[in-house]
């Protein structure tokens, strides 16, 4: 039972560095032949615009674990709405609607920062 389990276990690692071999010859290749560089976001962070740079360190575990259970705090909430409403307005021409939408994103922004801003100081949920 024991040789059963053992070549279980290192099948499953053969698997799995296989799995690893194939995505580094991919990004070996994709260097190589310069795919890598010229992608827009090369030698830069990445930003995915959710909100979690924003987010202080000492929350960044305990949101996960909440939306892990299904619950998303609000500042969570604000911070998707934000990106959404972002992304809404991207190349909208400059009308009143839009200064409306601009002006209440601005007000969301401010307010998840100064939400943000009371959660640092207290550093409680």
């Amino acid at each position: 039972m024991k040789n059963a389990a053992a070549r279980l276990r290192d099948k499953r690692l053969e698997r799995l560095l296989t799995l690893e071999e194939k995505i580094a010859a991919a990004l070996a290749e994709a260097q190589a032949n310069g795919e890598l560089r010229s992608a827009p976001s090369w030698g830069r962070p990445l930003h995915f615009g959710d909100g979690y740079d924003e987010t202080p360190d000492a929350f960044k575990m305990p949101f996960k674990i909440l939306k892990d259970a299904g619950y998303a705090p609000p500042e969570v909430d604000l911070m998707r709405e934000i990106a959404r409403l972002q992304q809404e307005l991207e190349g909208l021409p400059d009308d009143e609607t839009t200064q409306a939408r601009r002006r209440r994103l601005s007000e969301m922004r401010q307010h998840l920062a100064l939400r943000l801003e009371g959660l640092r100081r207290s550093a409680s949920l």
